[in-house]
């Protein structure tokens, strides 16, 4: 994995004739009123030397409050490799979709510390994620960061819906 390269999983589910993806909100003030174009894969930055699954895996149950294998459908398949994706910023994500459930309601992401306002030396403590939720293909891809919006097409290429 690139230095600097976040690793995230896509969590789906079969819902009748469709499919859902799992997406989670950015927390903080700066988020707090942003919606479209905000959510995200839970992801995160890799450790040196730490293999970007494990990235993945790790980020996920840090900003859900579930380990992977306790959501998966299948706890012991290989997740899909759905590749990377490049951020207006130059920063790489690569993400793996894996099929599970859970509930939204019973998440709890980890804390972070931010200095807020910028440039105030105030520090405050903020929730990395301050919500999840399940959407329809459709709408996953209007809520997600544009960039990451991709990730939805290739599962479905991949799963053939």
């Amino acid at each position: 994995m690139k230095p600097g390269a976040s690793a995230g999983i896509l969590l789906f589910r079969r819902r009748g004739h469709g499919l859902q993806v799992l997406l989670a909100h950015p927390g903080g003030p700066y988020w707090s009123r942003q919606d479209f174009g905000s959510w995200s894969v839970p992801k995160g930055i890799a450790e040196p030397d730490e293999a970007p699954e494990n990235v993945a895996a790790r980020e996920f149950a840090e900003e859900t409050g579930f380990e992977l294998v306790a959501v998966a459908t299948e706890p012991g398949r290989t997740p899909l490799d759905l590749g990377e994706v490049t951020l207006k910023s130059g920063k790489v994500v690569r993400a793996w979709a894996v099929e599970g459930d859970l509930d939204p309601e019973l998440a709890r992401s980890n804390e972070i510390e931010i200095e807020w306002p910028p440039r105030s030396g105030r520090m405050q403590v903020i929730p990395e994620v301050d919500r999840i939720a399940w959407f329809a293909a459709d709408e996953a891809r209007r809520r997600a960061h544009p960039a990451q919006a991709v990730f939805v097409d290739r599962l479905e290429a991949a799963l053939g819906a």
